[in-house]
C-alpha cells in the first residue's frame, strides 16, 4: 500500500463526508493492517504525539476565550477599541478589525473570534444601518488575523510538527498580523468613503466618558499586554503565558460579576469538549503522517520539488498554490500536521527558514477559512446573521485582493516575520 494509495484514500474518505479525524486514522489503521504492523504501534504513536509540553497551550488558550466571551471582557474589549477608532469614518468596520486583533492577543483562534465578537460587531453594524452581509464580511476578514498574532494555536500545532520554537513562531506573527491589519483598515477606509459609512461615533468622548471607558476597558486590556510582554520578555514558554492568561481571565470573570459559578463550569466543559475534538485530530494525524513517511512520500516530494525548481521562491509558489487548496477542504489543524512534513523539508533545503514558513502555512490555511467551498468562518457568520452562505462568500470576495497582497508580502519578504524573533531572541 503505497503513499500515494493513503492520500488517496484519505480524500475519498473526505469527500464522503467523514470526520477528519476519521479520514486520516482509517487510511493508517488499513495500511497498518496490510503491512502486517501491529495495531500496538498505532496507539504508540498516537499517544506519543499528545506527549508534547507545547500542546499544554491549546486548552489553555480555547478556555481563555470561553471566559473572556461569558463574562463580559469581551464587550468591554469592543467599547476600548471603539474609543480607539471609532470617530473614523466607517468607524464600526474599523472597530471590528481592530477588535479583531486585540481579541487575537488573547484567543489565538479564527473561529473564536468569530464567535466571541461576531454577534457583537454584526450587531452594532447593523443598527447603523450597514448591510448585514457588509458587516459580516468585514467580520471573516479581520478574523484571519487571530491565529498568525500571538498566542496563536495553529502555529502552536505547527511548531509540534516542524520541531521548531513554539516561541520564536508565536513572536514571528506580530509584524505579520499588523501588517494584514493596517491593509485591511486602508481597504475599509477606501469603502466607507465610497459608499458613505457612518462614523462609528458621530459626536466626541467627553472626558467622563474615556475615563469610564477606559476604566472599565483597561482590566481587560491587560490580558494580552500581560501575554506579549511576557513571551517578548522571554519569561514565559507559550503555555505558561496560557495558564496566566486563564487565571487572570478567571480573576477578572469573577471581579466583573457577570460570570456564575455554573456559568464557568459551562466554560469548563465547553473547553474539553473543543480541546477533544483539536486532540483527536492531532492524534489521527501523528499515525496518519507516520504511514506517509514509512512509505517515504514526503521525501519522493521533496525530489518532485526540487527537480522543478531549486528557487525557494518559484517552491514558496508551489507551496501557496498547495496551502490555499487545502485550506478550501481541509481543516487547518489536520493540514498543517499532514502537509508539514511534506512541504517543508524540500523548502528547508532550498534555504527557507522554516520559522518563516509556519507563518507562510498558517496564514495561507487562514485564508482558506473564508474561501468557498468549505469557508469555516463564513458558514458560523452564515448562522449568525441568518444570511445566505453565498452571499457572504460574495461580500467578502473584494477582501481577498488584501488578503492575498499581504500574503505575497509575507511570503516574500521573510524579514517582516524573521526580524522580530531574530532581534528578541538573539
Amino acid at each position: 500500500m503505497s503513499g500515494v494509495m493513503i492520500i488517496l484514500l484519505f480524500l475519498v474518505l473526505i469527500m464522503a463526508g467523514l470526520p477528519i479525524a476519521f479520514s486520516m486514522g482509517i487510511p493508517a489503521a488499513l495500511y497498518l493492517l496490510v503491512e502486517g504492523i501491529p495495531v500496538s504501534v498505532m496507539v504508540q504513536r498516537m499517544v506519543a504525539s499528545l506527549n508534547s509540553f507545547p500542546l499544554l497551550a491549546v486548552p489553555l488558550f480555547i478556555m481563555a476565550a470561553g471566559l473572556m466571551n461569558s463574562s463580559g471582557i469581551t464587550n468591554r474589549l469592543f467599547e476600548f477599541a471603539k474609543l480607539l477608532v471609532g470617530r473614523l469614518k466607517g468607524g464600526l468596520a474599523q472597530v471590528n478589525i481592530v477588535a479583531s486583533l486585540i481579541f487575537a492577543g488573547i484567543s489565538g483562534a479564527a473561529l473564536a473570534d468569530v464567535g466571541g465578537l461576531g454577534n457583537i460587531e454584526i450587531d452594532a453594524m447593523t443598527k447603523q444601518k450597514y448591510p448585514k452581509d457588509a458587516a459580516a464580511a468585514v467580520t471573516a476578514a479581520s478574523a484571519v488575523v487571530g491565529p498568525i498574532f500571538p498566542p496563536s494555536i495553529p502555529l502552536i500545532i505547527y511548531g509540534a510538527a516542524a520541531e521548531t520554537s513554539s516561541m520564536r513562531l508565536l513572536i514571528a506573527g506580530v509584524i505579520p498580523a499588523l501588517i494584514v491589519v493596517v491593509l485591511l483598515m486602508l481597504q475599509v477606509g477606501y469603502f466607507a468613503a465610497k459608499r458613505n459609512y457612518p462614523r462609528g461615533v458621530e459626536e466626541k468622548y467627553t472626558r467622563s466618558q474615556i475615563i469610564e471607558v477606559l476604566k472599565r476597558g483597561l482590566p481587560a486590556m491587560m490580558m494580552p499586554v500581560i501575554l506579549m510582554t511576557g513571551m517578548l520578555s522571554g519569561y514565559f514558554s507559550p503555555t505558561e503565558v496560557g495558564a496566566i492568561t486563564v487565571t487572570y481571565a478567571i480573576i477578572l470573570s469573577f471581579m466583573y460579576k457577570e460570570l456564575s459559578v455554573k456559568g464557568f463550569l459551562k466554560v469548563c466543559r465547553d473547553t474539553l469538549r473543543s480541546t477533544a475534538s483539536v486532540l483527536i485530530i492531532v492524534a489521527s494525524a501523528a499515525i496518519f503522517a507516520w504511514t506517509l513517511t514509512v512509505e517515504q512520500l514526503p521525501q519522493q516530494v521533496s525530489v518532485i520539488m526540487l527537480t522543478i525548481s531549486e528557487n525557494p521562491f518559484v517552491l514558496l509558489i508551489l507551496a501557496n498554490i498547495v496551502l490555499l487548496t487545502a485550506g478550501m477542504f481541509i481543516e487547518t489543524t489536520a493540514a498543517i500536521l499532514v502537509l508539514t512534513p511534506i512541504l517543508l523539508p524540500p523548502l528547508i533545503m532550498a534555504g527557507v527558514n522554516p520559522v518563516h514558513f509556519g507563518v507562510v502555512m498558517v496564514f495561507n490555511l487562514m485564508i482558506g477559512m473564508i474561501t468557498p467551498p468549505v469557508g469555516m468562518s463564513v458558514y458560523m457568520l452564515s448562522s449568525l446573521v441568518k444570511l445566505p452562505v453565498g452571499n457572504i462568500f460574495k461580500a467578502v470576495t473584494p477582501y481577498f485582493i488584501t488578503l492575498l497582497l499581504s500574503l505575497l508580502i509575507i511570503t516574500y519578504v521573510p524579514q517582516v516575520t524573521l526580524w522580530l524573533p531574530n532581534m528578541m531572541m538573539n
